[in-house]
């Protein structure tokens, strides 16, 4: 027979760290990656908003030279282990399941992003509830804030970048306007703060509220249907840019949020930003089908005579009207768009 083993299995950690970035990310990580030790008692888990076509690797390479905590991109299935910190994969949500495993999703894409931010946080307060640590630091837009909020509603910890030092404070500027958060402060003096919050002790867990659930499962893509977006609020009268569906009104605070019954998700600021760019694609469009028009009338203008010919010229000065107004509003847009998130 054979003996049984009295080797007793690794605990599985009751707090994890995850952490939010976006514009000046790559940045802000190494800065703060580096004060994490080799031997750090938590799973770390990372989001950073970049392009589908993006491998990541630049910043895990460069990390992986450093003496820090052991980095590697996060696979779907698998359990999270202390010391290993799990970057998102390019196009795809990294968000954390039951028994604590890493779930890596083709899920739909919120605030414009995936990864996104909001999914993983609000999946560390479901899972890990006062055992979250939620850390954002430099960004565009508000991605993030949703994220916080769940975290501090679960009794988990809120750490937020100081704007003021951050290459773009928008993100962790939004987080503080609509947040309790426990600590703001420099990115140098994280990796301390850290390692002090890995020896507290543990609020008791807070019931779970089940708005935070129903947006955890809709992003593990268990729900999606219209009920469940329901029970989150009422229905408005735009549509989801992403897939054309009705979007809901999400909560009834100050931060507006909305959602689709398919999953994708919005902030006010990243809703208005992406029907900014549907507009602008429409306006081309419709620029390109009157530079058309006015060839097309134009040419028929050289074959006519007389009143045919006169009647397709009058036609090409209107269509030249409407072709001016729309390169106007363009460059008015072109203008203005200094303050739209960077793919």
């Amino acid at each position: 027979m054979k003996e049984k083993s009295t080797e007793k299995k690794p605990e599985s950690p009751n707090q994890a760290v995850v952490i939010g970035t976006s514009a000046g990310g790559l940045r802000a990580l190494k800065e703060l990656i580096i004060q994490i030790p080799k031997d750090f008692p938590l799973p770390v888990l990372v989001v950073r908003h970049i392009s589908p076509d993006a491998t990541g690797n630049i910043l895990l390479d460069a990390l992986n030279k450093l003496d820090t905590i052991n980095c590697m991109h996060a696979i779907n299935g698998e359990g999270l282990k202390p010391g290993n910190l799990y970057f998102a994969p390019s196009d795809h949500h990294l968000l954390i399941g039951k028994g604590h495993k890493m779930l890596v999703t083709k899920g739909a894409h919120e605030n414009r992003s995936r990864p996104a931010i909001d999914p993983l946080f609000r999946s560390a307060a479901v899972e890990f509830g006062s055992g979250a640590i939620g850390v954002l630091l430099t960004g565009y837009l508000d991605d993030g804030t949703s994220g916080m909020k769940a975290i501090k509603k679960c009794g988990g910890v809120c750490i937020v970048q100081d704007p003021n030092e951050a290459e773009y404070p928008d993100m962790p500027r939004n987080a503080l306007n609509n947040v309790r958060v426990d600590y703001c402060l420099p990115i140098a003096d994280m990796g301390t703060l850290l390692t002090k919050l890995v020896s507290r002790k543990l609020p008791k867990r807070k019931k779970i509220p089940e708005e935070i659930l129903i947006e955890a499962k809709i992003a593990d893509r268990v729900l999606s249907d219209l009920n469940s977006v329901d029970k989150l609020g009422d229905q408005v009268p735009f549509n989801c840019p992403g897939c054309g569906g009705v979007l809901w009104k999400v909560g009834k605070d100050s931060n507006l949020r909305f959602r689709c019954h398919t999953g994708h998700a919005y902030t006010a600021a990243f809703l208005l930003a992406e029907q900014t760019n549907k507009i602008e694609e429409t306006m081309w469009t419709a620029l390109r089908m009157f530079e058309e028009h006015k060839n097309l009338l134009t040419e028929m203008a050289r074959r006519k005579k007389g009143v045919g010919s006169q009647s397709a010229l009058e036609r090409v000065k209107m269509s030249q009207v409407h072709i001016d107004r729309i390169r106007a509003i363009l460059k008015t847009n072109e203008n203005e768009s200094g303050n739209d998130m960077p793919t």
